[in-house]
């Protein structure tokens, strides 16, 4: 990382009241950012510890420099910035993988590259720090990814559907039991159907990857085979070996050559052969009672939000406002959630969710006015 030695030019003009106040903020949240590398660091070990060290000790001489230039008006700097404050309380609470998408995005809004009175030494300071934050998080977010797609796509499809299913039958003339009848029938057909669609996939994949996978076949009839007609060779080119590899591994499993030259191709106590092993494949797939299971509870969770007015007594067009205005809360909290792991901005995203949903709720409430209007 590149240091930051410089310090304040003795012939500057003394600093304004604003400038004063700029620098007591910055140094406040290089205080905060320090602190939550290292509070970091110290759950972590090997690499990761170095590497949150080493952004600690940036931080530190960043400290240092707006210090410099402060003087005495360093002391007793005030609260970090609102943002800071969530990040060091989020790496208490909840771990790292949240609090290290909001460090990224907060070292990517950093205003030194726009700010004379920081040296470029500290401008190029956070744009490493940010690639190097962005590669601390991506593990987390890739052991995320599969079981947070589920949970945020579930209760997605289940707060927009069951939202539109409302509203459409709800701009009809029939009474608050009726709709509320329906939004419980439709939380349990989708939550059903996902679970059922859940179970499908994911039995099918596991099925798909059990058919592919090798057996222990060749080595009982490896030694009843021609050695002239070498059908074994055409077992290993099959699972994508090299004609010589292909070759040599028959020849060992006829007892042909004693050496093992190739391990990688060795069985494996499951059965499976080195470069066709499937283990970690059924692993990622997961489970598929488990899977269907999430699912359901999942779409049923989303599901559940826009009736709720209707199992508390509202009716007519209060009910279907609440159902909106809470459904709208709910997508921006799935959507703020999804913008700040990916280290986009949360309200975008947050703003795509909402507009999503309620524009499919608008849809279906105006198809609803009109099929009444026509009925009636």
């Amino acid at each position: 990382m590149v240091s930051v030695d410089e310090t304040r030019d003795p012939a500057r003009p003394e600093a304004t009241p604003r400038q004063i106040r700029r620098w007591r903020r910055y140094l406040a949240d290089e205080i905060a950012e320090e602190r939550l590398y290292s509070d970091l660091a110290a759950r972590r070990s090997g690499s990761q510890r170095r590497v949150l060290e080493g952004l600690a000790e940036a931080e530190r001489r960043h400290q240092q420099h707006w210090r410099d230039l402060l003087g005495e008006h360093a002391d007793d700097p005030p609260r970090p910035s609102a943002h800071r404050i969530l990040l060091r309380l989020m790496a208490r609470l909840f771990g790292s993988v949240f609090v290290l998408a909001l460090a990224q995005r907060a070292e990517g809004d950093s205003p030194y590259a726009k700010d004379a009175d920081a040296t470029p030494g500290m401008a190029a300071d956070e744009a490493i720090h940010e690639e190097v934050v962005r590669g601390l998080a991506a593990e987390g977010r890739e052991r995320l990814a599969g079981n947070f797609r589920a949970a945020v796509f579930g209760a997605n499809d289940g707060l927009v559907s069951n939202l539109a299913l409302v509203m459409g039958i709800g701009a009809t003339s029939v009474s608050s039991s009726v709709v509320l009848a329906t939004g419980v029938a439709g939380l349990l057909a989708g939550a059903l159907s996902m679970a059922a669609g859940e179970f499908v996939s994911v039995r099918s994949q596991r099925e798909l990857l059990e058919a592919s996978s090798p057996t222990q076949v060749t080595l009982e009839a490896a030694r009843h085979l021609d050695v002239d007609e070498n059908e074994l060779e055409l077992v290993y080119l099959a699972r994508g070996m090299s004609p010589e590899d292909a070759h040599h591994r028959a020849m060992e499993r006829m007892g042909r050559f004693s050496c093992d030259c190739n391990p990688s191709f060795s069985a494996h106590p499951d059965g499976a052969q080195g470069p066709v092993d499937r283990s970690e494949d059924h692993h990622a797939i997961g489970n598929a009672w488990g899977a269907a299971l999430s699912s359901f509870c999942f779409f049923a969770s989303g599901a559940l939000i826009p009736i709720i007015p209707f199992l508390l007594g509202a009716t007519g067009l209060t009910a279907l406002l609440i159902a909106c205005g809470l459904v709208a809360v709910a997508l921006m909290v799935t959507g703020g959630i999804v913008g700040l792991l990916s280290g986009s901005s949360p309200l975008t995203r947050g703003l795509r969710q909402l507009g999503i949903g309620l524009g499919a709720a608008a849809i279906t409430y105006v198809v609803g006015s009109l099929l009444d209007v026509a009925v009636t």
